[in-house]
């Protein structure tokens, strides 16, 4: 009796419900997370399928398929849409404001018309 209250338990808690509290021994080591699985391998391509039925289950495939469909991923156009937000700033702060009150006149008057 004496000896057992010198042993070492140690106790984990569940991730999943019910998250209850388990005895573990003292060699256990918990699972490396899997989130990181998504960086370094192919693992967010698992059972991938394009629209028309393609397997793209690799990136190997995904690009490829991408090639020969002529098509891009949306990363590709980031330099592009920064580029355009800028000339749209520059274009209403520093741009001619003539032309817009004439567009804006314009539209007011096509509107009211549409009234009559």
């Amino acid at each position: 009796m004496i000896g057992e209250q010198n042993v070492r338990r140690r106790f984990i808690q569940r991730r999943e419900a019910p998250y209850d509290f388990i005895e573990v021994t003292e060699s256990y080591s918990p699972e490396a997370p899997n989130s990181d699985r998504y960086l370094w391998s192919d693992g967010g391509y698992d059972g991938l399928r394009a629209t028309d039925g393609t397997d793209i289950s690799s990136r190997t495939k995904h690009r490829e398929y991408m090639k020969a469909n002529g098509l891009t991923t949306v990363d590709d156009f980031q330099k592009t849409w920064d580029k355009a937000a800028q000339q749209r700033a520059e274009y209403y702060t520093e741009g001619p404001r003539k032309e817009v009150r004439q567009d804006l006149l314009k539209t007011i008057e096509q509107l009211q018309n549409r009234r009559k």
